[in-house]
């Protein structure tokens, strides 16, 4: 996109309508949330700072993202909010995270929402009673490896103590089960993005390195981070690597256990999907256990080509890089046919992303891939790095909000401490195209002159298509029905709209079917909105 087409005159126009309609101090504040991309001199960006109050966005809290998101979809621990019950029926499936239990390890906590379900009479006296019973009885019914605590809004206001509850419990269980506390009340920073970073802390201190033994049937280990095995994409990307010859270690935290945690520093490499959510267990792997981490995208085929050969190359077997060859021309021998057929009506679409993770990043492979063009995309909790690259990471400034999470010391580990590569092999690797401890950004991805703005508003939203008119938009479901009104299809990429998998090949092939038929569907042109199809009397009276 150059400065000469329509495309970026309407950009313009929408940047100044939008704005016109703040109050100036809001949209000063906004103006800098909303900028035009330059990946040739990547332009600074407004993230990470909280909602301006009464505008409409589209983030959760710290508690959706800790609970919710990061421990969520692991299988084996029992996860007590304590608080309401709504916050527990919010966390509770909303991101269709699957699992799938085998012989050795049969339990399955995840369809179960378990809440201390505070009321009025537990604000006023204190819950810490009650959510010890609920942790004797949660014992008492399923008798779980561990046991996780996560605090609400309410916990927080009223002091109650989940550490101490932690502590006195695994006393009282005789050290029976794993118990802790994740202080992560919704208020606590400015989105879920506070409570990825409580979690990965409460990770590190209460189960990563609690088991060095060493199971599974091939010698090249990995981790896949920031994966959440929604629609089952956990399970392509876990075929996939058997199918390479790649051990698999620990996927944080799609179709996880607790002692895929607990052995997670037996890895030799960690992949990195979502960088915003877990870039601090991976940087705590290496501090700790000497284990490098290089970002990574299994969403988009060629995107997934591109990772297996990055791993390749790291381990430098050659019958490891044969067989990864092998697969992928196996794989995409499918993958073409698809995507040939699909192109015929995508090609020339457009698209906007608005989602969380690296997912407005990272599902811009596939749109390419589909011949349709990415126009607009922002984070909903991004920070500036998840924008302008990790680069930008010295000159970020710790507010008040940052200081609200805890900062933990991580230090090599006394006995297991062991560099996976010397610097002399890193520094070669890096020669040959590897990147470790680094991630680009969205931005440096995007073309010149597309539209990036962090936090979008419902009113932004709206005024995005009505002077834009996207073929689809990719959002969650606060702005799914909204959008749809609008005569515009939306895609979920929080949960998929009960599709998926959209990782790896055959997550490739899932996407291009599901965004021919949503995308090219005429249905969506005959759509009017029930305020367009019903007269409307309208009237100015003076007092």
């Amino acid at each position: 996109m150059t400065k000469d087409t329509e495309k970026d005159i309407n950009l313009a126009e929408f940047k100044e309508e939008v704005l016109a309609a703040y109050p100036k101090k809001v949209a000063k504040k906004r103006g800098k949330a909303i900028v035009y991309n330059d990946p040739d001199e990547i332009p600074q960006i407004q993230a990470n700072v909280r909602t301006i109050p009464g505008i409409i966005t589209q983030r959760g809290c710290t508690y959706a993202g800790c609970k919710g998101v990061v421990l969520g979809p692991t299988r084996d621990i029992v996860n007590i909010t304590h608080g309401p019950i709504g916050c527990g029926f919010y966390s509770w499936l909303t991101r269709r995270n699957q699992t799938r239990p085998d012989e050795q390890a049969p339990e399955n906590f995840i369809p179960y929402a378990f809440s201390t379900d505070m009321q009025d009479s537990n604000i006023v006296f204190g819950g810490e009673e009650k959510l010890k019973q609920a942790i004797r009885e949660a014992y008492e019914l399923f008798h779980p490896k561990a046991i996780a605590i996560f605090s609400t809004c309410p916990v927080g206001l009223i002091g109650d103590d989940v550490h101490r509850v932690a502590r006195h419990m695994t006393e009282e269980l005789e050290g029976k089960v794993n118990i802790f506390g994740f202080s992560c009340e919704g208020y606590r920073g400015v989105s879920q993005s506070a409570g990825h970073h409580i979690a990965n802390n409460g990770l590190y201190k209460n189960l990563i390195g609690n088991d060095d033994s060493v199971d599974g049937k091939y010698k090249f280990r990995i981790n896949v981070l920031g994966e959440y095995n929604i629609g089952g994409d956990a399970f392509a990307i876990e075929t996939l690597m058997d199918k390479c010859g790649i051990e698999l270690v620990a996927t944080m935290s799609g179709n996880s256990t607790k002692k895929q945690f607990e052995t997670a520093h037996t890895a030799d490499l960690s992949l990195v999907m979502c960088h915003r959510s877990i870039n601090y267990v991976a940087e705590m792997l290496e501090t700790s256990f000497g284990i490098p981490w290089m970002k990574a995208n299994f969403i988009g085929a060629e995107a997934t080509a591109k990772t297996l050969r990055k791993v390749g190359k790291y381990f430098g077997d050659q019958e490891l890089i044969d067989r990864i060859e092998k697969v992928i021309a196996e794989e995409m021998i499918p993958v073409k046919e698809a995507q040939e057929k699909a192109l015929e009506k995508t090609k020339g679409k457009l698209a906007m992303l608005f989602v969380g993770g690296s997912r407005a990043h990272h599902y811009q492979e596939l749109f390419n891939e589909l011949g349709m063009t990415t126009i607009s995309a922002g984070y909903e909790f991004g920070h500036r790095d998840d924008y302008e690259g990790r680069s930008v990471i010295p000159s970020i400034q710790i507010d008040a909000d940052s200081r609200n999470i805890e900062q933990i010391t991580v230090k090599e580990d006394a006995t297991r401490f062991k560099p996976r590569k010397t610097e002399e092999e890193l520094k070669a690797l890096e020669k040959e195209g590897l990147e470790f401890n680094g991630y680009e950004g969205m931005m440096a991805e995007m073309k010149k002159g597309t539209l990036v703005i962090d936090d979008l508003s419902h009113y932004e939203m709206g005024k995005l298509i009505e002077m834009y008119h996207p073929d689809i938009f990719c959002a969650g479901i606060k702005e799914k029905f909204c959008v749809q009104k609008m005569g515009i299809p939306l895609k979920q990429l929080h949960n998929y709209d009960y599709g998926g998998p959209y990782a790896a090949f055959e997550g490739a092939i899932n996407f291009y079917k599901d965004i021919e038929q949503i995308a090219c569907c005429s249905i969506w042109k005959e759509m009017k909105a029930p305020w367009e199809k019903e007269d409307i009397v309208e009237a100015e009276y003076v007092y």
